[in-house]
């Protein structure tokens, strides 16, 4: 157990703290929960590739935190009447694919794709979607529905490379 885990470890006791802030209609403070898991994320990858401590725990936890957190939020805003149900469906169904996905590749020892510009640039993209949507911009929704957009192009690219990367691997054996 090295401190990046433990960030990503931390990311995952955050999503009750995110709930209870968001039940009790405390929107400004879920949202910075929101963003407290965000700023997490981005140190502990820098830690893990500064000190060298990337591990295979990590590369598997680190997704699935940030996935967890992510349909958390969906769901509490689902749940608000904040977020269409079709747009949660869709955010719930390639979250869902991706989680799911890499459990069932990485357990049959089929290398992961480290996370790419893409990707990362979803991930921001949906926090401006939540800020946009906990306080109550109009284009909120709009924006919301370019970004899933933006998700499932990000999916199929890494889908891509990760048939690609494993391809690679399957010929090397």
């Amino acid at each position: 157990m090295n401190l990046p885990n433990l960030l990503t470890l931390s990311r995952f006791a955050l999503i009750p703290v995110y709930v209870v802030f968001f039940s009790t209609n405390q929107l400004k403070t879920a949202f910075f929960i929101v963003v407290l898991a965000g700023a997490t994320d981005i140190l502990d990858g820098y830690l893990a590739r500064k000190r060298g401590q990337i591990t295979q725990v990590g590369v598997m936890l680190d997704p699935l935190a940030d996935k967890c957190m992510m349909l958390t939020v969906i769901i509490s805003l689902l749940a608000s009447g904040m977020i269409p149900w079709q747009a949660a469906v869709a955010m719930f169904i390639r979250d869902a694919g991706m989680i799911a996905g890499s459990a069932f590749f990485h357990f049959r020892g089929k290398r992961t794709v480290p996370a790419n510009s893409l990707g990362k640039l979803t991930t921001v993209l949906f926090y401006m979607a939540f800020l946009f949507i906990f306080f109550d911009f109009s284009f909120a929704v709009a924006y919301l529905w370019f970004v899933i957009g933006v998700s499932f192009i990000a999916s199929a690219i890494y889908i891509v490379l990760f048939l690609a990367l494993n391809r690679e691997t399957d010929t090397a054996n």
